[in-house]
């Protein structure tokens, strides 16, 4: 719980800086190309939480791959801070945080879609304004394939369930019957 706080401090003073410079969504790539480098090499990951590797070490390192990334001197420097204060670690969480935070201030949500079968682009897309004139805000869909539905779809937006799949129609046809 502590650490999320910490990720959520260090992730809104980051928004605040990108909201500043105009350049929200490339703090948001950098961060996520940076936490997917840890990602990929778990070593890397390792080496930044080593204790056996000096602080100068881990500098230098952070600084090839940040020249690697082609990094902004501001997302660098957040890196660095990150280092520094022994953060590293919580980039993942800081990286999530930030995706969020940054979606809320540029009034984007995303929900996911689940549904039956393939659905085809010119449903998606429908379904995609509906959302959009439901919410006021701009939707980026992530459509998943679920077998377990007879039919109909899942909407998921953040904590919200709209659920128009044949089976929970199925189940509210049922409970009617069986309580008469």
């Amino acid at each position: 719980m502590i650490t999320n706080a910490i990720a959520r401090r260090y992730a809104k003073a980051l928004v605040q800086l990108g909201a500043e410079e105009g350049a929200v969504e490339q703090f948001n790539t950098e961060l996520a190309a940076f936490n997917a480098t840890l990602t990929d090499n778990p070593a890397l990951g390792s080496i930044f939480k080593s204790p056996a590797y000096g602080i100068e070490a881990k500098r230098e390192i952070l600084g090839d791959i940040i020249g690697r990334l082609a990094l902004s001197g501001t997302g660098a420097n957040f890196l660095r801070l990150l280092l520094d204060k022994n953060r590293l670690g919580l980039l993942p969480e800081i990286a999530g945080s930030y995706s969020a935070f940054a979606d809320e201030l540029s009034g984007v949500i995303r929900p996911t879609l689940a549904s039956g079968m393939p659905l085809d682009e010119s449903q998606v897309e429908g379904i995609r304004v509906a959302l959009e004139k439901a919410t006021g805000k701009k939707v980026v869909l992530k459509v998943e394939v679920d077998p377990a539905l007879i039919g109909g779809v899942v909407t998921k937006i953040g904590d919200k369930l709209f659920d128009g799949s044949v089976r929970t129609q199925l189940n509210r046809i049922e409970d009617i019957l069986q309580k008469g």
